[in-house]
């Protein structure tokens, strides 16, 4: 039921009760009325009865009161007229000729009490009459003393009673005729109300029902309904604004859906609304570009990491998960973020990176032969491209199933993240290459001349913040344009690399191999003394002199000859310090190569450096 025709019966059902009550309330005054003029008829004849009947006693003419009962009997709406005499008056003067005694009990109840009664009689269908008892009651006092002639009597006793019936059909007959015209008129006045209401008001109503059934498709996610016309101007003004309003929404709404995916390849799940899908979207980008800009400005790649690890503990409620990268190129594969422990040997060969696909514990029992089982039962890795030489892999682990499935659940929440800092990590990572290509000698792997130079300053400063000694070895092979005239130049290159890996065996990770230039290298040992130095300088000597350096089908050995000083100890500045090496070197070539020579003051030429040493 609509709400047109709710109103509709609720109007109806509302005048038709007043109706009702309208057309009792005139029955119930008529009645009232009608009753109320009948009573004061049949009194005013029962006491002008009264008054005539003792007139006629006192003048003697008593008998004759029957002729005068007929004449009143015969005035309008009088049926009957009777007297019945009180027990005193008949044993006094008997029943009468006309047999005026009690008829019913309530003459008889009038008499025994004195007390005025009616009888209404009421009949829709059939005659209807109203009787009134009056009784004559004897007094003394007065113009007339009744008990002069009734000598029986006393005072206040009933000397008899009137009963005078009536017919009130008269009466009941006008107010059927006024209920009539009442209910003539009253139903007029409804069908008239009935339609003054919904030629006005149903273009509302319309409008209402429509609104009711747009907003409840809407709320459920469905934008597409119309209000449509009304039938009424005001009405269709208000429908079409309605209209105008959702069609807007729809088509704003679908050009956002279509839109969104430049922004967000993987969706997530719609909703029934396509206004919380919105919301939710762009809460989504919201997040995903403050990602963006921050990591934009971030300086290395560790710090984009960081970042991510961030999104994936605060965001998603991650706990235990680890990033591995795997370069495609060099097949070197290595774990460059923790969250909690390491869960597998992933340098020795990553499953997801070698076959580009989820690895997912659910989908086999140990699935993967290189993550440790016994600490993760649940764990999903998946590989995502970075670039043509870069994969990134993101292993999680969960330590129940409804975790993982919860996991497996936002692997495209996090791929959006992750396509997010793409950019930013092959950025990064060619800066990081360009900076390491710019600071490393190609032919060794080695820091070059460059890298030394922005690092002294740290190393110096850090030397005197600590009270740190560093010892400076200068090496270089003997005769070394003797190779590349016999052998040529990539023998050369070949013995360049056999010493540059000579000297990293013989030294620790704290210290730092530089590539000097040519045959020429730089080695700092870090928190040595001088005699350390010199083990040291024995070492790799020692241990260069045994490498075999292959030419063709043959192989040769070389020496080399090295010259070391100690910073800040023999000097505090650096490079005086490097060039004191460097005459340490050049001694122990002039007094025969093969040797190492630690730097000394006897080294010095008269007058040469009296400033600084």
């Amino acid at each position: 039921m609509n709400s047109k025709q709710k109103i509709s019966l609720s109007l109806f059902i509302v005048m038709t009760v007043m109706f009702l009550i309208l057309i009792v309330n005139i029955l119930m005054n008529f009645r009232e009325y009608g009753l109320t003029s009948v009573e004061n008829k049949a009194k005013a004849i029962a006491q002008t009865v009264k008054h005539s009947l003792t007139s006629h006693m006192v003048n003697g003419v008593i008998n004759n009161r029957s002729l005068f009962l007929d004449q009143i009997t015969k005035l309008e709406n009088i049926d009957e007229i009777w007297l019945s005499r009180g027990e005193s008056v008949i044993e006094q003067f008997g029943e009468g000729h006309n047999n005026e005694v009690a008829r019913d009990a309530t003459d008889e109840y009038v008499l025994k009490n004195g007390v005025e009664q009616t009888v209404v009689e009421e009949r829709i269908f059939g005659k209807s009459s109203y009787r009134i008892t009056i009784p004559y009651i004897g007094t003394s006092d007065g113009e007339i003393d009744c008990l002069s002639c009734h000598t029986t009597a006393q005072h206040g006793d009933t000397l008899g009673a009137i009963t005078i019936a009536m017919s009130v059909d008269d009466i009941k007959e006008v107010g059927m005729k006024t209920v009539g015209n009442t209910i003539i008129i009253a139903l007029i006045l409804i069908i008239f109300i009935l339609f003054f209401v919904n030629k006005l008001v149903s273009p509302f109503l319309t409008l209402f029902d429509s609104i009711n059934r747009v907003m409840k498709k809407a709320q459920s996610g469905d934008y597409s309904d119309r209000i449509g016309k009304t039938r009424g101007k005001q009405s269709d003004t208000v429908a079409g604004w309605v209209d105008g309003l959702l069609e807007k929404l729809q088509t704003t709404l679908d050009e956002i859906e279509q839109k969104i995916n430049v922004f967000l390849v993987h969706q997530k799940q719609k909703d029934q609304d396509p206004l919380i899908d919105v919301k939710a979207t762009v809460n989504r980008l919201a997040s995903i570009y403050k990602f963006r800009k921050t990591i934009e400005h971030d300086e290395h790649i560790n710090e984009v990491y960081d970042r991510l690890a961030y999104i994936l503990k605060q965001k998603f409620k991650l706990t235990n998960f680890n990033f591995i990268e795997a370069d495609t190129t060099g097949k070197d594969v290595k774990i460059v973020y923790v969250e909690k422990e390491i869960h597998c040997q992933a340098q020795e060969g990553c499953r997801a990176d070698r076959t580009n696909t989820v690895v997912d514990s659910c989908q086999f029992n140990k699935m993967c032969d290189k993550f440790n089982h016994d600490k993760a039962e649940f764990y999903i890795c998946t590989p995502y491209s970075i670039s043509n030489d870069l994969d990134f892999i993101v292993s999680i682990v969960s330590d129940t199933k409804e975790e993982h499935d919860r996991v497996r659940m936002l692997l495209p929440s996090i791929q959006d993240y992750i396509d997010t800092a793409k950019p930013e990590i092959v950025s990064k990572k060619l800066m990081h290459m360009l900076e390491l290509t710019a600071r490393t000698d190609p032919l060794t792997g080695l820091y070059n001349r460059k890298y030394l130079e922005e690092s002294v300053k740290t190393i110096v400063s850090q030397a005197k913040r600590t009270d740190t000694a560093y010892g400076v070895l200068m090496v270089d092979i003997d005769f070394f344009k003797m190779i590349n005239d016999t052998y040529g130049h990539d023998v050369g290159d070949v013995a360049i690399k056999i010493i540059a890996q000579t000297l990293i065996e013989n030294t620790r990770e704290s210290d730092i191999v530089v590539r000097f230039g040519g045959e020429e290298f730089i080695v700092l040992l870090y928190n040595c003394d001088e005699n350390y130095v010199k083990e040291v300088s024995e070492k790799i000597r020692l241990a260069f002199a045994k490498k075999e350096i292959p030419a063709g089908t043959s192989t040769f050995c070389k020496t080399i000859s090295i010259g070391a000083s100690v910073f800040p100890t023999h000097t505090d500045n650096f490079w005086q310090c490097v060039k004191f090496a460097d005459m340490a070197l050049y001694n122990a070539k002039d007094t025969g190569r093969n040797k190492s020579v630690v730097f000394s003051k006897e080294l010095v030429k008269e007058g040469e450096f009296d400033d600084e040493y």
